[in-house]
């Protein structure tokens, strides 16, 4: 019998094993990173963007290529005519086959610079890829550390309700006992229901958080945050910084690149001036029933030609003045996002030191709060505090504990915006896999 019940409970411990769900995945933010680029539609779209930029090269290329042409043709006729000479002016039928190769360019070479405009088109795309993912990576940071501001929300807010919740009997037993009047009870139970309001509030807030950060990276809903402590960081040089976003930003290099594709697409607008040469060579057979005595029936030749558009309504210099309005606009550009990245560089570098240094007296004061609040409970216990004094003890204590949490998400996000500033998130991102 008891060998029965132990084989029972051993196969029931058995399927309650085999059918319990497995455990939510735990991410750090490197694995967030990870599985966010590998799913994301941005970055795919931006990736099939340079996978364009390379077949518009190929399509440049094509232009240096000779084209290749084969062609066949068959004609039947009612009836053969001769003229007065007998000389066949109509056959039967005839047929004729051949290849043709043509090639056309302008005397400019402006082909090259098509080629060369496509060779940096790609560059460029590559770019807008880095600089992308970086910009990904960032989002996907603020999602990750909203999740954990939201979860810690929600834990300051059932904190808040605990300690209120105790407040609430205390006072209602003391009230029951004359110590206390209607008054602070009431207050008592307003707090409370504000309490709860927050609570649920911070709960829906976290759904929500975590349904964004789920969108964004494709992970399952279940998962868990692993919160790893960030290092105290370098110190915030605005000098370095600047020198390092000149020289890693790839936007910045995007624009360079744009503004020497502007200069190189003036010189292909240039070239439209030059006249173009053609060349071609043909290989033609032909075969034709009854055959006449002048009938040719195999041919090679080539030939060349000239061709210059002197009159097309202004066409090639509008086409040009469009061109070196377009190579100013890639300058302007170029200079006012230099100017926009030192003032990023600057915000980001303040931003971070003052987060860096408030953090420490936010911390102070939530320890404050806290001990305060502690001590005015226990006067209150006693009849040496009054209900507001409590009320304000809590109130204090709850806003150090938001603060501090804010701030310390908010501290380590601030640094990773630092780094994309100075153009070197990505490696950073990809160093710490």
């Amino acid at each position: 019998m008891k060998k029965g019940v132990l084989c029972l409970m051993i196969a029931l411990s058995a399927t309650f094993i085999l059918t319990a769900p497995s455990a939510a995945q735990e991410y750090t933010l490197n694995e967030i990173y990870a599985k966010a680029l590998k799913s994301s539609e941005k970055i795919e779209m931006a990736r099939e963007n340079v996978y364009v930029s390379q077949m518009s090269k190929n399509k440049a290329l094509s232009l240096l290529i000779p084209r290749l042409t084969a062609y066949g043709s068959y004609s039947w006729f009612t009836e053969d005519k001769y003229n007065i000479a007998n000389i066949m002016i109509q056959p039967e039928e005839s047929g004729a086959w051949g290849v043709r190769a043509d090639q056309t360019f302008s005397l400019s070479a402006r082909e090259l610079d098509a080629l060369t405009i496509a060779g940096q088109s790609i560059s460029k795309s590559e770019y807008d890829l880095d600089w992308a993912k970086s910009d990904f990576v960032l989002a996907v940071a603020s999602s990750f550390y909203d999740v954990l501001k939201a979860q810690k929300t929600l834990e300051i807010a059932g904190a808040n309700l605990e300690r209120l919740t105790k407040y609430h009997h205390l006072v209602e037993t003391r009230m029951k006992v004359g110590e206390l009047t209607k008054t602070a009870l009431l207050r008592a139970k307003g707090e409370l229901s504000g309490a709860k309001a927050d609570d649920l509030k911070a709960s829906n807030a976290l759904k929500l958080a975590r349904a964004a950060l789920t969108r964004l990276t494709g992970v399952e809903p279940d998962f868990r945050l692993k919160e790893e402590t960030l290092s105290s960081p370098e110190a915030c040089e605005i000098e370095n910084l600047r020198k390092s976003a000149l020289e890693e930003r790839t936007d910045l290099k995007s624009y360079d690149l744009q503004t020497r594709m502007a200069e190189q697409q003036v010189q292909y607008a240039r070239g439209a001036f030059w006249p173009s040469i053609g060349l071609f060579a043909v290989f033609n057979r032909a075969d034709q029933d009854p055959v006449g005595s002048t009938f040719n029936d195999e041919s090679i030749y080539g030939g060349i030609s000239l061709s210059f558009p002197f009159f097309e309504g202004g066409l090639r210099m509008a086409e040009f003045r469009e061109a070196k309005a377009r190579e100013r606009q890639a300058r302007l550009a170029y200079d006012d996002l230099k100017k926009s990245v030192d003032i990023e560089v600057q915000s980001a570098c303040l931003d971070l030191d003052t987060l860096k240094g408030s953090l420490k007296f936010l911390e102070d004061q939530q320890v404050f709060a806290r001990d305060n609040y502690n001590a005015v409970m226990k006067q209150f216990e006693n009849g040496l505090a009054t209900s507001l004094d409590v009320m304000d003890a809590n109130t204090l204590l709850l806003t150090a504990d938001k603060n501090v949490a804010e701030a310390l998400y908010n501290y380590q996000l601030a640094y990773l915006k630092m780094k994309r500033a100075s153009g070197t998130l990505l490696q950073f991102v990809l160093a710490e896999k």
